[in-house]
């Protein structure tokens, strides 16, 4: 919803009701992740995509007609469908659309949804995808700190609360399984929670012009970057400017500040390009005790003996180290700095997904891990 958005507050402003299309289900080559959306407008207009063009025409006939009947529904696509030959999906994959009409009588709390993601707060918006009559289509707006909206029981509020409010603090957006009243180990009544959390955090130590290209290939790939070194002369605005902030701090102490904060979780993504043992062996120290994403140090494989050499000498467990990307980044032949971006986000992606890192026209079996 985070791309339609202002579309669909303007819409919504006018008191206009629009048809909303939700990804809420992917299984293998799905084309678009869960929570990709396409509005279609009180005038006709088409916003978004929900497949890359594979099933809008369909999904644009659905939402026009959960807007003249105000009818939520959930309709599959897949390859092993006739229709989804019909209307294009050919890719392999399949996904769950939750179709439904939006107003202000449907979302009543989609100003303050729009508040807090336009000013970065978390907040996430579980919507009942599928369950007992009555039930679908129920709305509950969850913050860290408060909820609104009902799901049509105090029970299941309570429950879906507690749950939705760890996916927001994951930053994960997917489906949930209830009891129709809210049993956990129930089911029959599904919920899909859309978290609109801060973007995961890239913090890359080590001012040079290796980092300038990781700060540019991280913020591309949607990272909230922060590049820190102690040496001001080097740590400048101008040098980086596709990082969100350039800090001047010595890296152990700045990530131990962030940590202590709680700005880093278990999304956020570490990369030591320092190539000295005075600061990267202390940054390191802390980053590998940290539940981040990733922690990779840049260096030729007589630097990483050296390194894990000085990181035992620190204490540091072989649990501990063996969390470390060393020499980071993949195999792929890098030179410049740019090929190294490339080099280390392909470690980075492979590791979030699950993927190897081998040639695709080499491997048998799917293309999408998890």
């Amino acid at each position: 919803m985070r791309e339609v958005l202002d579309d669909l507050l303007r819409w919504w402003r006018s008191g206009e009701p629009v048809g909303m299309a939700t990804v809420v289900g992917t299984w293998r080559s799905a084309p678009r992740p869960a929570g990709a959306t396409m509005l279609v407008g009180p005038d006709g207009t088409a916003v978004g995509s929900v497949s890359g063009g594979c099933v809008e025409g369909a999904v644009y006939e659905l939402c026009r007609e959960a807007v003249a009947d105000g009818v939520p529904r959930l309709q599959r696509y897949g390859v092993s469908d006739d229709d989804a030959f019909a209307v294009g999906l050919t890719c392999g994959g399949i996904i769950d659309l939750f179709v439904e009409r939006v107003d202000r009588s449907t979302f009543p709390e989609l100003s303050g949804v729009a508040a807090s993601i336009g000013s970065a707060q978390p907040v996430a918006v579980a919507t009942c995808v599928a369950g007992p009559s009555g039930r679908v289509g129920r709305r509950l707006v969850v913050w860290p700190d408060r909820r609104a909206g009902t799901l049509g029981s105090d029970r299941l509020d309570d429950a879906a609360t507690d749950d939705v409010r760890g996916q927001l603090a994951a930053g994960r957006t997917g489906l949930i399984e209830y009891g129709p009243d809210g049993q956990r180990r129930g089911e029959g009544l599904r919920l899909f929670a859309a978290a609109y959390a801060a973007p995961a955090r890239m913090i890359v130590f080590g001012a040079i012009d290796f980092a300038a290209a990781v700060a540019r290939m991280g913020s591309f790939l949607g990272y909230r970057v922060t590049v820190c070194d102690a040496r001001g002369v080097f740590a400048t605005a101008k040098r980086f400017p596709d990082a969100a902030e350039v800090v001047v701090d010595w890296p152990h102490r700045y990530l131990s500040a962030e940590a202590s904060a709680g700005r880093i979780d278990g999304r956020t993504v570490v990369c030591v390009l320092t190539h000295d043992p005075k600061f990267d062996v202390p940054v390191l120290e802390v980053a590998l005790r940290l539940p981040v994403a990733y922690v990779g140090a840049m260096g030729s494989r007589r630097t990483h003996s050296d390194r894990l050499a000085r990181l035992k000498e620190a204490g540091m467990t072989d649990a501990e180290i063996a969390r470390l990307a060393s020499p980071i980044g993949l195999d792929l032949g890098a030179r410049t700095p740019e090929e190294t971006a490339v080099s280390i986000a392909a470690e980075v992606i492979g590791l979030r997904w699950g993927g190897a890192g081998a040639r695709l026209s080499d491997v048998d079996g799917r293309i999408h891990h998890g």
